[in-house]
């Protein structure tokens, strides 16, 4: 395999990486406020 075929490769696949972290991060907020929806009607 080229060496730039390869730079190319792991290029993507960093950047693949990191933007499934975000997404995960993104869910995990989600998931939190809506925990938190819910312990604020449980409190009303």
């Amino acid at each position: 395999m080229s060496s730039k075929l390869q730079k190319l490769l792991s290029a993507l696949c960093v950047l693949m990486i990191l933007g499934g972290c975000a997404t995960i991060e993104g869910a995990g907020e989600d998931i939190e406020n809506a925990g938190e929806e819910v312990q604020d009607a449980a409190d009303s």
